[in-house]
Parts: structure tokens; sequence; C-alpha cells
């Protein structure tokens, strides 16, 4: 089987696909992303995965045989798109606008296998219902300091699902990884399967 690196930093992304009980590798990209603007949060998601990915393979060369597994993620609200807070006042900002209301969350995924040079770029959307939040519980939660690396300021996996009322869509998505898709490509494309 070919090796597997993931292209990401993510402790959560690691846990996923660790969960599929295969063998990887981890080679985050550490290079600043471009900021895009003005594009749907799929394309957004689905361009910074490719970046992330192709860096990673710019590094790495061509001496092994290995694909190449990397994801960004995104919390869209009202054509906005929500990214890690930098500040307790703007992850306040972001639960606020989260509060009773649904939002969606993207997650783009980029495999590419560095020798033959086959690719696969894909998003997927999931919609995530919240129930309407009191003052003091979003300052409490924000206070616990986990919005704080959390895109939409918040973590479905950990304290925030309290605030879930339910989700339409792929659950692993939200947390960073849609798993049933990923595996999927990988099967269809690159001929890996889990079991």
């Amino acid at each position: 089987m070919k090796k597997i690196i993931l292209a990401s930093g993510s402790p959560r992304r690691k846990e996923l696909l660790e969960n599929l009980g295969i063998k990887f590798e981890i080679l985050p990209d550490n290079t600043p992303e471009p900021v895009l603007e003005n594009i749907l949060p799929q394309d957004v998601v689905m361009t910074l995965a490719k970046f992330k990915g192709d860096n990673v393979t710019s590094v790495l060369g061509k001496s092994e045989d290995y694909i190449i597994i990397s994801a960004d993620t995104v919390v869209s609200v009202d054509d906005r798109i929500l990214g890690k807070p930098k500040t307790k006042e703007e992850a306040f900002e972001m639960l606020s606008s989260l509060s009773g209301r649904c939002h969606s969350v993207y997650t783009g995924v980029y495999l590419r296998e560095n020798q033959g040079g086959k690719s696969v770029n894909f998003y997927e959307k999931t919609e995530v219902f919240f129930k309407n939040l009191d003052i003091k519980e979003i300052k409490d939660y924000i206070n616990t300091g986990e919005p704080m690396d959390k895109a939409g300021a918040y973590g479905i996996q950990t304290l925030g699902a309290a605030f879930v009322e339910k989700i339409c869509g792929d659950y692993f998505n939200v947390v960073g990884l849609p798993l049933c898709s990923l595996a999927k490509e990988l099967k269809e494309k690159f001929d890996i399967t889990f079991f």
C-alpha cells in the first residue's frame, strides 16, 4: 500500500484518520494561507486544501510513492465565512451570530498521488443548528479557552456540543474531515480500502 501523509497539524484530523485504522505520517503545511475574498465557501475550502497539499508535495518530491491528504474547514453564516477567532471579543461576536440559527460547515479535501499525478479535490457541507444562547453561557464557554482554535469559535466534539440541537449531514465533516467521502474517494480513485 502507498504511504499516506496527512498534510495537517490538526489533532482532530489526526484522530479521525486514525479511526479508519490506516497508517499515516503527519507533515503539516506551515505556509501562510492566501487570503481568498469574494468566492463561495466551498471554493475557499477546496482551494486552500489544494494549496496545502501541493505545498507538502513540493517539499517531499517524487522519491517515494505516497498519497497526500490535506483539508480545510470553514464555518459560514449569512454568506460570511467565520475563521478562528483572534480575540475573545471576536469569539463572542461569532457565537452570538450562530445563536438560535442554522449555519453551514464546509470541509474541502485534496488527495494527491505524487508519482502518478492523480488527484481529487472535493468538499462536504453539513448544516448545524444551534440553540438560543444567552450572554452568560457564551462568555463562560469562551473562558474555557476552547473557542480560540476552532473555526466558528466552537468545537462540536467537545464542550461546544452543548449548543448543537441537530445537524444535517456528516458529523465528522464538522469535526474537520468527512470520513465517509474520504474513504469513498480513496477506494474509487486510489484503490485504498480499510477492511
